[in-house]
């Protein structure tokens, strides 16, 4: 697909420095592109792709995290925990090289599964993976974080003012002042971003709807 190209070229390799030694095994073959971190959507990134973009938001589902997610040929991701379990993640197969013939896998605990495009799999990621694409192609996942459900709406709200507060520590202000701009602020952020076009096009949804054409007068015949 042609919104695989960007992905690959003009995606956001936003992947953080390790905070500890085993969160050091996610490689430079692993790059992400970003639609939405702690609940906040990356405008210009959704319009790369407008139709994943409102899908997932019509879906309804309770995610803090949404991105693409590729991994290079050859490459692996070595056993490691997240250390959160808050959140579970969610894989959907998007383009899988060899689909079906066990070259890209994902293990937890002592369980051993292979993406399968187009098919989900939910999982905590807080227990020992890893990950390993032993194939000549380029794997797509579309990545999900989604709150636990065990958690209570005030949980949940605990955890998001959290989120908000490392966006925007004015939230915590004892100005009154300050703490209502930052309140409006991290409202707007968490807005969904107005797409541009009229027209969601194939694929992804990404690049620009096509621009009506116009029609040429006929000549007729005196």
């Amino acid at each position: 697909m042609r919104d695989m190209t960007k992905l690959q070229t003009e995606g956001n390799n936003l992947r953080a420095e390790a905070l500890t030694d085993e969160a050091s095994g996610y490689s430079e073959g692993w790059k992400t592109l970003v639609l939405m971190d702690r609940g906040m959507c990356n405008e210009a990134n959704c319009n790369m792709f407008p139709k994943t973009a409102k899908v997932i938001k019509d879906s309804g589902i309770p995610t803090t995290e949404v991105f693409f997610a590729s991994m290079k040929p050859h490459s692996d991701i070595k056993m490691h925990s997240d250390f959160t379990n808050f959140v579970l993640t969610s894989h959907l197969a998007l383009d899988i090289p060899d689909n079906g013939n066990n070259k890209c896998l994902l293990t937890i605990g002592n369980e051993e599964r292979q993406w399968i495009n187009g098919e989900v799999m939910l999982f905590d990621t807080s227990i020992m993976h890893n990950a390993v694409n032993k194939s000549d192609g380029v794997r797509y996942i579309l990545m999900f974080r989604l709150w636990h459900p065990d958690l209570t709406p005030i949980e949940r709200e605990a955890l998001q003012l959290i989120y908000d507060c490392l966006v925007l520590p004015e939230l915590l202000s004892t100005d009154p002042m300050l703490k209502k701009e930052a309140e409006e602020r991290i409202s707007e952020l968490r807005q969904f971003p107005n797409l541009k076009g009229n027209e969601i096009i194939s694929g992804f949804g990404g690049g620009s709807p096509k621009k009506p054409g116009k029609k040429k007068k006929k000549k007729g015949k005196r």
